[in-house]
């Protein structure tokens, strides 16, 4: 590709991007799946006008946009607030978990795809996405409700489950060879886990004091710089570089540069993460979707059920009505960032072919279910009362 081209290519994505998603967003729905929807339209699967010929020319921006991604939720996570959740903030997100990563577990292992198959699309269908669900709640001004902190709390769970998913993914999909393989290979991910996350923990008045003094050009090259960097560090160690950057972010956001890195990263963050989805919608192939709406359309029908299980368990846990359970089920529906991460992985590890159509598909539906099922929860939680009665009589 030469440099005219190359430039066409990304000058293009973004406007394309751009212009579906705000048409998109008119009618209520998140940017992620139109990012998607954009990258399928102009890529070379389908008729019309192609950007690239092959997805993987853009590999690099797509590798930083997860990296910013990633960043991001890192800088987000905190694990104070955690604490301060207590043991029922534990069990509601634990019991979150256990029923979407266990129902999706056993989903992937009924499609019979395969063992490292079923472990990403457990991953793809178990854990919600951070960015939409956090959207959904600004943009519904449903923040000061009473279940909101619950919400956020659990997708703070979700991140940090998502860590060590990732960590214990890697050598699976490395294909390391033996258990004893896999066992080092994992050991030596959680021993570098353990490093930053000592350094997000205690690191912060060092971070503070590299970074403090400088201006936002300054601070903005350093960490970007520092970001990119710890993800490719844990690349070479055999740790995903989406958990790396994560990492680094959870250090920085310990830190007291954290607000200002946090306004800085916005732009960087959405303008490479939208490159990220969009070049993902690059590679869907229509012709294989095709053959994957049955389970695509059943995975959906399972995670709503599991979700509202889930949020109807949380909220009792916490003393609250059948409509914030709704409210928590709906909320966290989504699914977007962390599945297709997943579905990249599972592409680079050569696992069958139908893992990503499978889960562009799934993002793509729920991503346009989630957001207009949260404006219509009322009507949903009359639905499921009305139900309920009729069972109980």
């Amino acid at each position: 590709m030469t440099n005219g081209h190359a430039l066409l290519a990304v000058g293009g994505a973004f406007l394309a991007a751009g212009v579906v998603a705000r048409l998109g967003t008119k009618i209520g729905l998140p940017t992620i799946p139109l990012f998607m929807l954009a990258g399928f339209v102009f890529g070379p699967h389908t008729p019309g006008l192609s950007l690239v010929d092959d997805p993987a020319e853009l590999g690099v921006l797509a590798g930083l946009g997860l990296v910013f991604l990633l960043f991001y939720l890192g800088l987000e996570f905190s694990l104070d607030d955690l604490a301060r959740g207590g043991r029922r903030l534990a069990a509601a997100g634990v019991g979150y978990l256990v029923l979407n990563i266990g129902g999706g577990l056993g989903f992937g292992f009924a499609l019979g795809w395969g063992t490292r198959e079923a472990l990403v699309i457990a991953g793809a269908i178990g854990i919600s996405s951070s960015a939409i669900v956090t959207k959904l709640l600004l943009e519904t001004r449903r923040m000061n409700n009473p279940e909101s902190r619950l919400i956020m709390g659990v997708i703070v769970l979700e991140d940090l489950f998502l860590a060590l998913y990732l960590a214990l993914l890697q050598p699976v999909l490395s294909g390391a060879d033996g258990f004893g393989a896999a066992l080092a290979d994992f050991g030596k991910a959680l021993a570098f886990l353990l490093v930053l996350a000592a350094l997000a923990r205690w690191g912060g008045r060092v971070v503070s004091r590299l970074f403090g003094s400088a201006d936002d050009e300054l601070l903005t090259v350093c960490f970007v710089g520092v970001a990119v960097l710890g993800a490719a560090v844990a690349e070479e160690v055999g740790v995903s570089d989406a958990i790396g950057a994560f990492m680094v972010g959870m250090m920085l956001g310990g830190s007291k540069v954290a607000p200002r890195v946090h306004k800085l990263v916005l732009p960087l963050r959405d303008a490479f993460g939208a490159l990220f989805f969009f070049i993902f919608g690059l590679s869907i192939d229509p012709g294989a979707v095709g053959t994957v709406v049955v389970p695509v359309l059943a995975a959906v029908a399972l995670t709503l059920v599991l979700n509202l299980a889930a949020g109807a368990f949380a909220a009792r846990l916490h003393g609250f009505d059948r409509q914030a359970g709704v409210n928590i089920g709906l909320t966290v529906l989504t699914r977007g960032e962390f599945s297709l991460v997943l579905a990249s992985l599972a592409v680079a590890a050569g696992l069958d072919e139908r893992v990503a159509p499978f889960v562009a598909g799934y993002v793509l539906l729920l991503a346009v279910i989630g957001p207009l099922a949260v404006v219509r929860s009322e009507r949903i939680t009359a639905c499921v009362t009305k139900r309920l009665t009729r069972l109980r009589a």
